[in-house]
């Protein structure tokens, strides 16, 4: 039981990162469902943007499938007022980007942001070193709506991404 619920907490993360590797064949990738996509903060200037939401068609017509059962899966069980989850997602957006426009936090970093079906991915760089996950989190989560936020982050220069890149 403890492994089920596991699993289906992870699995959201774990699709968005394989749907978002860029295709081996070359393809063309793009926002097919036009999720929000938003930076943020830029001003760290080494710091590579994220793939964000960008997939290729082919990516794009496998999820749909998906996208449609867990949009629908939060109205039927009476976590939702509206039938889709995905339709909390671009005012979602707007309220988290007012947040940073009308707050100077994190001000030392690069950050972009991805909504999908109410869950926030924070990608990006910071050069103070007293920024965390948590409070990235803490700040996102303050607007209405936010079921769950991803924070990967990188120091600049520290290597390896923890987040799939933009194609160049």
């Amino acid at each position: 039981m403890l492994q089920a619920l596991c699993f289906r907490r992870l699995l959201p993360a774990l699709m968005m990162l394989s749907a978002a590797m860029p295709s081996a064949r070359g393809e063309t990738l793009k926002n097919w469902f036009n999720d929000p996509f938003i930076q943020v903060r830029n001003a760290v200037p080494d710091c590579p943007p994220p793939l964000g939401p960008l997939v290729s068609e082919q990516e794009a017509r496998r999820e749909s499938h998906w996208r449609t059962e867990r949009g629908t899966s939060c109205w039927l069980a009476g976590q939702c007022s509206k039938p889709n989850s995905y339709l909390y997602d671009a005012p979602i957006a707007q309220a988290v980007q007012a947040h940073f426009a009308a707050d100077p936090a994190f001000a030392r970093s690069s950050l972009w942001l991805t909504f999908q079906r109410r869950f926030v991915w924070v990608e990006g760089c910071s050069a103070d070193p007293a920024i965390t996950a948590a409070a990235l989190e803490a700040f996102v989560r303050a607007a209405p709506d936010v079921e769950r936020v991803i924070v990967n982050l990188r120091a600049p220069g520290a290597g390896k991404t923890p987040y799939p890149l933009a194609p160049p």
